[in-house]
């Protein structure tokens, strides 16, 4: 299965929802977008919808890791909402949750940025 990448602008919040798998194969498209989307509308906070996402593996997280980063410079902050037991797993071994906030729904994380 491969992965299906949305991005949506809500002022200066990107929002990624990601469906499928993000692996090797896929985690160059995603970073790739990401990065030009975060630069071309000066992007300051993202909310990373993860409900569809049945697999990633550690280049899953070495991208969202590096787009933590980019916006992290620019004082923002990365939300990680709806995330499958699998996937929020991974984020708990990894160490992620303690730099990257977990919120239950989109709604949620865009209100906790003042989006909403």
């Amino acid at each position: 299965m491969s992965l299906a990448i949305n991005l949506e602008i809500k002022n200066n919040v990107l929002c990624i929802r990601l469906s499928g798998e993000l692996d090797h194969h896929s985690a160059d498209e995603l970073r790739a977008k990401a990065t030009k989307t975060i630069e071309e509308h000066d992007i300051h906070h993202i909310i990373l919808n993860l409900e569809q996402l049945t697999f990633m593996d550690s280049s899953g997280l070495g991208v969202i890791l590096g787009r933590y980063k980019q916006v992290k410079q620019k004082n923002g902050e990365m939300v990680v909402c709806a995330i499958s037991p699998s996937v929020k797993r991974l984020f708990d071994m990894s160490g992620l949750f303690k730099i990257i906030r977990l919120e239950p729904t989109e709604a949620f994380a865009l209100q906790r940025l003042g989006v909403a």
